[in-house]
């Protein structure tokens, strides 16, 4: 576990929380590997049967930080990478608790979400284009057979918001919530889950996820090549230094 995120465990659910509010629950290095190895961690421990996401005072997450996208790049997978083949390989049911708002990689991640339980007021927001970049978290391939091809076309290429009725409307997410009860919501669903037998469930989501995850880890490995050039770009570095100096 690290500062930046909090886990519980109790009545079989692992509850994670992004922890950097003073970040609106940005993420960095530290948060995707703590994430990562809380994700991984939960599939080789039999006291739980369920994981819960959320984010910290009522807010989900503004996404990357953009400061880490102004340093050098790895070689191979980032931090970011490996939490969401973290997240898209867990056999374990995953539900999201959704408050504030949600940007960016805080969309795409919820794909990989079995569940997604969202406050009515929340808005979301994929501004990969806007800053110069290009879609990641397989969202080149799964949003569109989530969403329809259509609305994947312009919540991706336009990155503008759109709120959480629409999100419902569009199937990508489950129900809607008042405001400050996504995670209550949750959690009763996960601790429903965490009541039936364990390997049956693991075996069905398994099942539900055979066909499709050769397909999001080669998504993965696609989309990083051209993202990792973008950030590179005098377009994206532009719009970063833009979007931070507009906060100071």
């Amino acid at each position: 576990m690290t500062q930046t995120v909090l886990a519980e465990k109790a009545n079989g659910v692992l509850t994670l929380t992004i922890n950097r509010p003073e970040r609106r629950n940005a993420l960095d290095v530290a948060t995707y590997l703590g994430l990562a190895e809380q994700i991984w961690g939960a599939g080789q421990d039999k006291d739980v049967r369920a994981v819960v996401l959320t984010g910290a005072n009522n807010y989900f997450t503004a996404g990357n930080d953009l400061k880490d996208f102004q340093g050098p790049r790895p070689d191979g997978d980032s931090a970011g990478i490996k939490f969401l083949r973290s997240l898209a390989d867990c056999d374990l049911p995953v539900i999201a608790a959704v408050e504030g708002s949600a940007i960016g990689i805080g969309v795409t991640l919820l794909q990989h979400c079995d569940f997604i339980y969202a406050a009515d007021n929340v808005t979301f927001k994929i501004p990969f284009v806007p800053l110069g970049l290009c879609p990641e978290g397989a969202s080149s391939m799964l949003m569109a057979q989530i969403v329809g091809v259509r609305r994947a076309t312009d919540w991706l290429l336009r990155g503008r918001p759109f709120s959480a009725k629409e999100a419902l409307d569009a199937d990508f997410i489950t129900e809607l919530c008042a405001p400050g009860e996504a995670l209550q919501v949750a959690q009763h669903t996960a601790r429903e889950l965490a009541a039936l037998p364990p390997e049956a469930l693991q075996t069905s989501k398994r099942m539900l996820k055979h066909t499709l995850r050769p397909k999001i880890h080669a998504a993965f490995d696609y989309e990083w090549a051209h993202f990792n050039e973008r950030l590179k770009s005098d377009e994206a570095q532009a719009a970063f230094a833009a979007f931070l100096n507009k906060k100071k």
